[in-house]
């Protein structure tokens, strides 16, 4: 029997990372370019093959996909452009996977990319939305550090959680990155006591609790199975996907998004529970985000998450895999491409191509997206399954 919304047919290849660097005088266009060939590359194709883009970036304005088919030479038959932060890696995506199934495209790259320097993060920050330019900077608590520490407390408020819990991830995470190259605070252990201590931020928050803003890229290719298996890729199929944008607007501060809503949806497109999967890519740009996501996708109850973390340990080798790479709290945040590295990573880990540390038998994963924040919130949330077929 077909699954209800079934991506059946599609296969996704070629995880691709461009190298973060802390900063870069290169453009956003530079670190697109070169993810879009280091995916031509990997897949052996021309680049005349591609007649589907799908971006993502928030240093490329003025310009967005249809002007980057014109810096790379590219006729493609379907554009997509997704500036959303967190939640665009789920989105591209689904978005690209639909466009093969309908035939409006072939083979779809999809890729996104930021360049970072002081200029380019104060800029982001100070036109992010009209909301945060009419509602947040007046009262001196611009960018992401004042919503989130805001979010983090009340979420501690409510549920009783303490910073040493926020701790487990972000060790956890610290001793992912370390098998990964790319991630740039890899080399650099942390302990809980180095945790705790650490510099205040806003609020709860501190300063192992904040990612660090990067340059760099990620991408992925989306076409038919048989194309896939023709080239001899490695490949993954959807299993589901998900996607809600302002979900609970009612809640006066989240402690809940979209994947509460739509979780059910996503298992029964899968065929699965949440018990079949391997390893979990969360959207990380805070620990409070990531106890959200794994209440909200239904590994434990809604205020349970603290406790989750205690039981299980989230490294490669442990008994409930997080953010396998590092996360953005261990690679960096390369602006729209962290919202590309928790499908890149999925991909990597179920098609046994890790830049990193592999789990053991990882063949179901499941990558989740959270992004555009305003003071209290972000706006959209996706998720996505992906089985390795090797």
């Amino acid at each position: 029997m077909t699954r209800p919304h079934a991506y059946d047919g599609v296969a996704v290849v070629c995880p691709t990372t461009v190298t973060y660097e802390k900063t870069s005088t290169r453009s956003a266009h530079w670190f697109l370019a070169r993810a879009l060939a280091q995916l031509i590359a990997a897949a052996g194709i021309a680049k005349e093959e591609i007649d589907g883009l799908a971006s993502a970036s928030f240093t490329l304005a003025p310009d967005s996909t249809i002007a980057l088919t014109e810096h790379f030479g590219m006729a493609p038959r379907w554009i997509e452009w997704l500036p959303f932060g967190g939640v665009s890696g789920v989105m591209a995506l689904r978005r690209a996977a639909r466009a093969v199934q309908m035939g409006d495209a072939n083979i779809v790259a999809c890729i996104a990319g930021d360049t970072a320097n002081p200029e380019t993060f104060a800029g982001l920050v100070n036109n992010f939305s009209s909301f945060s330019s009419q509602a947040i900077i007046p009262y001196a608590s611009a960018g992401p550090n004042g919503c989130f520490s805001l979010i983090t407390q009340h979420y501690m408020q409510s549920f009783g959680v303490t910073r040493e819990d926020f701790g487990r991830i972000a060790l956890a995470q610290r001793a992912n990155a370390a098998t990964n190259p790319n991630a740039l605070l890899g080399g650099k252990s942390l302990t809980m006591e180095d945790y705790l201590a650490a510099r205040p931020v806003a609020g709860p928050l501190h300063l192992f609790d904040c990612v660090m803003p990067c340059a760099g890229a990620e991408g992925f290719l989306v076409m038919e199975v048989r194309r896939a298996r023709a080239l001899g890729l490695p490949y993954a199929t959807i299993r589901g996907a998900i996607e809600r944008h302002n979900a609970y607007r009612e809640d006066p501060i989240a402690v809940r998004s979209g994947w509460a809503m739509d979780r059910d949806a996503l298992y029964a497109q899968s065929g699965l529970d949440c018990s079949a999967i391997d390893c979990v890519q969360t959207y990380d740009d805070y620990p409070v985000i990531t106890m959200m996501q794994l209440e909200d996708l239904g590994f434990c109850a809604k205020g349970e998450a603290a406790d989750f973390v205690r039981r299980h340990d989230l490294t490669i080798q442990g008994d409930f895999p997080v953010n396998t790479s590092g996360g953005q709290l261990g690679c960096g945040q390369a602006g729209c491409s962290g919202g590309f590295l928790t499908v890149v990573e999925t991909l990597r880990q179920v098609t046994g191509q890790p830049l990193g540390g592999q789990v053991r038998d990882a063949r179901i994963g499941l990558a989740s997206g959270y992004g555009m924040v305003t003071y209290d919130r972000c706006l959209g949330t996706g998720a996505v399954i992906l089985e390795g077929a090797r």
